[in-house]
């Protein structure tokens, strides 16, 4: 690691609120960063050590983190409610628009074809968000300690996701809102046909998907994976259909 290198990594983990040097942190030498880096160097660039080890971890630290905030901050909402927040709040699109909000890119090691690849740019900043994530809880302590400075870092950002996500329920979940609106009119539920189209990982048309209300097609849409194609064709279903309420939760404000 260059001197310049370890620079750009000690600036980075101060604008996420992170001090290495301070009380309980790694240091900042580069045997200290060495997880950062190893986070930031995606598998498509063909270093020695690369993301997914500590993508691994980071799924799982990601998944706690999460879990505990919810449990502090929105100790009123029911537990199927904290669940749907979860969902969204560890989701590889939220990811990818985190590591676009603290500007994560730019520092990614990634090889020629992930570098051209604008397709499957959001996996592989989802990706490398997560492995930064177990990296982060690993240089400061894992279950000795780990667990706090992403808590902090991550805190804001969830907390303004579930702003946005309470106020607007059916925020990015389509589909339920989708069901919700046929329920209510007495249609029965929407069925889904989905195929896919590519095989190519990261594609964001890899699936196409139809949405039916018995005979009737009420939508159609495109996405990465079968789940967002089928949010999508719920997504234009909505909004064909004339004055669409969309439900409210109830006691959206956190405590503590």
């Amino acid at each position: 690691m260059t001197p310049e290198r370890r620079q750009l990594l000690i600036a980075f983990l101060l604008s996420l609120g992170l001090d290495p040097t301070a009380p309980g942190g790694p240091g900042d030498s580069a045997a200290a960063l060495a997880p950062i880096e190893e986070a930031l160097s995606h598998s498509s660039a063909g270093l020695g050590r690369n993301h997914e080890q500590l993508e691994f971890l980071g799924d799982a630290v990601l998944r706690l983190a999460a879990s505990e905030f919810l449990a502090h901050r929105y100790q009123k909402l029911g537990v199927g409610q904290r669940s749907s927040l979860r969902a969204q709040l560890v989701s590889d699109r939220w990811l990818s628009e985190l590591a676009g909000r603290i500007g994560l890119e730019p520092l990614l090691h990634l090889g020629a074809a992930a570098a051209g690849d604008r397709a499957g740019r959001a996996t592989v900043l989802a990706e490398t968000c997560e492995a930064l994530i177990g990296a982060i809880y690993g240089a400061w302590g894992g279950p000795q300690g780990g667990l706090e400075p992403v808590e902090r870092w991550l805190a804001p950002h969830w907390q303004q996701s579930c702003q946005e996500l309470l106020a607007d329920p059916h925020r990015h979940n389509w589909k339920s809102a989708l069901q919700e609106w046929s329920q209510a009119q007495g249609r029965g539920l929407p069925r889904y046909e989905g195929e896919e189209r590519s095989r190519s990982h990261g594609d964001p048309r890899r699936f196409h998907c139809r949405v039916h209300l018995g005979e009737q097609t009420l939508g159609t849409g495109w996405g990465g994976s079968r789940r967002d194609a089928e949010q999508e064709a719920a997504r234009m279903a909505l909004e064909s259909l004339p004055n669409q309420a969309t439900p409210q939760t109830s006691d959206p404000t956190p405590q503590g």
